[in-house]
């Protein structure tokens, strides 16, 4: 999300598809009916031809232990012989080494499949992290498993725009904008909805998180798994927790990092809102910190002066794009990355400063259009507006956006507009919408599961991780106080790792929910510590070359 079951009867598997189902009553269940079938077809068609894996695309530059191969899915699960789209899949397996006991062979527990989120996000990098120390316990014990969802890159590549016009820099980003900047963005948003039905056709309507969800199940069926260990972060946590639902008997363990708030009228409208509001206390948590390193970057020694300084840089690039590119606009989507992750602080604050100095070529580097990337970009942004788009109703009254992004920019103007912008081709959507899933199991339906959650997490809000935790019976939620980066599984805090590997290696969770201290804050760097980490992840990358 922009801004990774013990017993069920095929009676109550049904249940929680009808639930899903477009309103239209016998219409709905018959439609739901065809899709389970559907789901069961497609899944023993793919465990009996299973998945061929060999050498991955060369493009991906991925070493020999990366095995790549691909698991046909229908694009319509009431049409399961019907048109077919291919889905990357990506697979090194378990290595079976205790990293703390040479002599020790690690058995096998099976698959653990990954998800990043997005929507539009690639997992087929994921098997790779097993190269990094604080995953090599868990790469022992698994086959680390990725994947390109539907739409994403080569899995029916989803696009609604010249790849050429995706990054269009510099732009503007008014904070309060006028009527006539408003009506503009309409224009645009109506025409970005229409590219996608253009350019994608009548399979439009088809990405879901439903068929997402459906699709792994494909995938568990091709790796010949009865059940997965599921991971799942950011909008991963949203379609994880569909299967869950719809496929409990399925999931061996499931780890949701980072939560999307699954009520369905939160779905995803409201969602977005919250996320705007909650951007607003993770700007300030970056001012606050560049504050305190004044003596460094020098961009003032308050919170409120850091904040002057970023809007005299907006002023700046407003009259005078650095390097033709970067305007107000690129500026602000810089600042937003850093609102995900903490890492990001010290660089974006030394752009910042190294720009109000007169140097604007690392603002340049952090927040130019990567017109290398374009294609990719295109396509998870196009996904993105699929998926979201599709999943349940949303306004189509621009009279509801701006009565409520006016309000939300009164006392949360960093994010709101920006965020509303990306989501307003919902409003104008040319495919049909439909009814969220009731994301719900009772006691003994799944297995435990566990949730991640960062306290101050901006990506998807903290209610989000409490609302799903309520709603899957055995679930247990640990939280990183205080703390704000989007994404914990495998990063420095230890307290919050000793919980994942407790969990995936021995299936213990805590009784109750539990909490983490937060991870240190980040450090400004030199540009010796960016050599450093240069080093360090060309270390890791030939690590994972001799695997």
């Amino acid at each position: 999300m922009r801004a990774a079951a013990l017993y069920c009867t095929a009676g109550s598997l049904l249940l929680t598809t009808l639930a899903a189902a477009p309103a239209g009553g016998a219409a709905g269940s018959s439609v739901a009916a065809a899709e389970l079938r559907g789901t069961r077809l497609a899944a023993e068609r793919a465990r009996t031809e299973g998945i061929d894996f060999g050498t991955c695309p060369a493009e991906e530059h991925a070493p020999a232990a990366l095995r790549c191969g691909t698991v046909s899915v229908p694009l319509d699960y009431t049409r399961p012989r019907g048109k077919q789209i291919k889905l990357t899949v990506s697979r090194i397996e378990a290595s079976h080494k205790d990293p703390h006991n040479s002599k020790r062979k690690v058995p096998r527990q099976g698959a653990l499949v990954y998800n990043p989120g997005g929507p539009g996000a690639s997992g087929l990098g994921f098997p790779l992290i097993g190269a990094l120390p604080e995953w090599k316990r868990i790469a022992a014990a698994y086959d680390l498993v990725g994947y390109t969802p539907r739409g994403v890159n080569r899995s029916a590549r989803l696009s609604c725009e010249d790849p050429k016009r995706f990054f269009t820099g510099p732009s503007q980003a008014p904070t309060y904008p006028s009527e006539s900047y408003k009506k503009e963005r309409i224009t645009r948003a109506k025409a970005y909805a229409k590219g996608c039905a253009q350019r994608s056709g009548s399979g439009l309507r088809h990405y879901t998180s439903l068929n997402n969800a459906r699709d792994l199940d494909v995938v568990r069926a091709a790796l010949r798994e009865d059940r997965i260990t599921f991971m799942g972060a950011s909008y991963g946590t949203y379609f994880g927790a569909v299967y869950a639902t719809l496929f409990p008997s399925h999931v061996r363990r499931m780890v949701l990092d980072s939560a999307v708030n699954p009520d369905p009228g939160q779905i995803w409208y409201r969602n977005n809102l919250e996320q705007s509001a909650a951007f607003e206390s993770r700007w300030a948590d970056f001012r606050e910190w560049a504050a305190r390193h004044d003596d460094v970057y020098g961009l003032g020694d308050t919170a409120e002066k850091v904040g002057d300084s970023y809007e005299k840089a907006r002023a700046r690039l407003a009259a005078e794009p650095a390097g033709g590119t970067v305007g107000p606009g690129q500026l602000q989507g810089a600042f937003l990355t850093a609102g995900y992750y903490d890492d990001y602080w010290p660089g974006s604050a030394e752009a910042l400063s190294a720009y109000l100095k007169g140097d604007p070529k690392p603002l340049v580097k952090i927040a130019g259009p990567a017109t290398e990337a374009a294609v990719e970009a295109e396509n998870a942004n196009a996904v993105y507006t699929a998926v979201e788009c599709n999943d349940a109703p949303w306004p189509t009254d621009w009279t509801v956006w701006d009565r409520d992004n006016t309000r939300l920019a009164r006392v949360a103007p960093f994010e709101t507009w920006d965020n509303a912008w990306t989501n307003l081709p919902c409003a104008y959507w040319p495919a049909p919408r439909q009814r969220p899933l009731d994301v719900r199991t009772g006691p003994g339906e799944l297995a435990p599961t566990l949730i991640l959650a960062a306290e101050r997490d901006a990506a998807t809000p903290y209610d989000g991780a409490l609302e799903l935790n309520r709603r899957l019976a055995d679930s247990v939620l640990v939280t990183e106080r205080d703390s704000g980066t989007h994404g914990l599984a495998g990063g420095p805090n230890e307290c919050v790792n000793a919980y994942l590997d407790a969990y995936l290696l021995e299936g213990r969770l805590p009784e109750r929910r539990a909490a983490c201290a937060a991870r240190p804050e980040p450090k400004p760097e030199t540009p010796a510590d960016r050599t450093r980490k240069q080093k360090l992840r060309e270390s890791l990358k030939g690590k994972a070359d001799q695997r």
